[in-house]
C-alpha cells in the first residue's frame, strides 16, 4: 500500500509527508479518531517508508510495496515493525520444548494465529483477543528490550501499539519511561478510538493526528477501484451500510463480489424489502413471519443484522423523501420508486418508532437473544405501527 491507496485523510498524510519531507518525523505520534476510519493503515505505510528500500526514488508516493521490505511488512513479518493489540497473558509463557503444550495454550496460539490472519485478510480490522485484560506490561517490557536493538538495514523501528487506550496501567507507565527517553532509531505510533482514555502524560509525549471517518465520495471512489464490476447503486448501498468503516465496507465489497458462498448485500436487502412489503399486505402477514424462520435458520448473524440495518436504511430514505421529494442522495438509489410510493402510502407513519423497534432488534441479537423469537415480536410492533396502532 502507497500513499495512493490510503482512503481519505488528504491533510494527515500531508503532514507525515512534509516531516518525512524536512526529516522532521516526530519520535511518537498519536493517531486518534473512529474505529474503522483507517487511521491504522496509515501507522502501517509510514512505517514501510521507513524501512522500504525504494521509497526514495519517489518520495511523494510512499513505500514501493515490491521490494522484500515491503513484502515482509504486508505479511506482518518485517524485524523492524512491532504491532502491539491486546492479547491474553497465557501467551507470553514461557513453553519448554521438551514438553507437549498443553491445550489451553495451543486454543490461545490459534485465536491469536486467527486475529493475524483476519488482519493481513482486512487490514482496517483491529484485533484483540476477548479475554485479554488490555495490553500488558509483559509486551511492553519485550518493546523496551527490542527498542535497544540497532534496526535492520538502516532503516527504523516502528512500534505500532493498536488500542493505546487499553494499555494496562503498569504497561502504560512502562511504556512511558521509554516515551521520555526515546532511542534516536525508533518510531511510536500509537493508535486510539478512544484517545481520551489514554495516559495524560503519554498523550503529553506524543504529536496527535487527529483521523475522522473517510467521507462518503471518498469511499464509494475506493470501492469502484476496488470492485469495478459493481454499479452505482451497489457501491452506494455498501457505503450507506457500512457508515464510514473500512473494515465494514470491505467485509460488504466481499460478500458483494464473492463466489456465492454467502448471499450478495443487496440481496439481502431485497430480501427486507420484500419482508417489509408483506407485513403492509394482510393476507401476506404469514410470508413475512416465514422470512423470520428462515433468517433465523439460514442466516448468519453478519446477514441478520445486515437484513435489519437494510430496514433502517430504507426507512432514512422514506424519512429524507418525506421531508424533500428530491432528495438525491438516497441509500438505495436503485429502488427509488418503491421508497417515493411508501412515502404516499403511508405519509404519517411514526418511522422514528418503527427504527427504534428495529435497533432494539439488533441489540438483542447481539446478546444472543433467540433470533426467531426477536424477529417475530419485531414483526407484530412493526405492523401495529405502520398500520397506525
Amino acid at each position: 500500500m502507497s500513499w495512493k491507496n490510503i482512503v481519505g485523510h488528504d491533510h494527515q498524510l500531508r503532514v507525515l509527508k512534509t516531516a518525512l519531507g524536512a526529516d522532521r518525523l516526530a519520535h511518537a505520534y498519536l493517531f486518534a479518531g473512529p474505529e474503522g476510519s483507517g487511521k491504522e493503515t496509515v501507522a502501517f505505510e509510514l512505517a514501510k517508508i521507513l524501512n522500504c528500500r525504494n521509497s526514495h526514488d519517489l518520495p511523494g508516493e510512499g513505500s514501493c510495496g515490491v521490494c522484500e521490505s515491503c513484502r515482509q511488512a504486508d505479511r506482518l513479518m518485517h524485524p523492524n515493525i512491532e504491532y502491539l493489540f491486546p492479547i491474553e497473558a497465557a501467551l507470553l509463557e514461557p513453553s519448554d520444548p521438551s514438553k507437549k503444550e498443553n491445550k489451553k495454550v495451543t486454543e490461545v496460539k490459534e485465536r491469536y494465529e486467527a486475529l493475524i490472519e483476519e488482519k493481513l485478510r482486512n487490514p482496517f480490522f483491529t484485533p484483540a483477543m476477548e479475554r485479554s485484560m488490555g495490553i500488558l506490561t509483559e509486551q511492553v517490557l519485550i518493546l523496551q528490550q527490542k527498542a535497544a536493538l540497532a534496526p535492520r538495514d538502516g532503516g527504523k523501528k516502528v512500534f505500532i501499539i493498536s488500542q493505546a487506550e487499553r494499555l494496562h496501567p503498569t504497561a502504560a507507565n512502562k511504556l512511558l519511561k521509554l516515551l521520555e527517553e526515546p532511542p534516536a532509531h525508533v518510531v511510536f505510533v500509537l493508535v486510539s478510538s478512544r484517545p481520551e482514555s489514554v495516559l495524560p502524560t503519554i498523550r503529553s509525549r506524543c504529536q496527535t493526528l487527529s483521523f475522522a471517518r473517510p467521507k462518503p465520495a471518498e469511499i464509494e471512489a475506493w470501492i469502484a477501484r476496488r470492485a469495478p464490476q459493481l454499479d452505482e447503486s451497489e457501491r452506494r448501498f455498501i457505503v450507506s451500510l457500512s457508515r464510514g468503516n473500512l473494515a465494514s465496507a470491505l467485509e460488504l465489497i466481499e460478500a458483494e463480489t464473492g463466489d456465492g458462498a454467502a448471499p450478495a448485500v443487496v440481496g439481502i436487502r431485497n430480501k427486507a424489502i420484500d419482508y417489509l412489503r408483506n407485513i403492509l399486505v394482510p393476507a401476506k402477514f404469514h410470508e413475512a413471519i416465514g422470512a423470520c424462520e428462515e433468517l433465523s435458520k439460514s442466516s448468519s448473524r453478519t446477514e441478520q443484522l445486515i437484513f435489519l440495518d437494510a430496514l433502517l436504511l430504507f426507512f432514512q430514505d422514506v424519512t429524507r423523501r418525506a421531508i424533500d421529494t428530491d432528495f438525491p442522495e438516497l441509500n438505495n438509489p436503485d429502488i427509488a420508486d418503491s421508497t417515493n410510493r411508501f412515502v404516499k402510502a403511508f405519509p404519517n407513519r411514526d418511522l422514528y418508532r418503527a427504527s427504534t423497534v428495529i435497533e432494539e432488534a439488533m441489540r438483542a441479537i447481539n446478546r444472543n437473544a433467540s433470533v426467531l423469537l426477536v424477529m417475530a415480536a419485531m414483526t407484530a410492533d412493526l405492523r401495529g405501527i405502520l398500520q397506525g396502532k
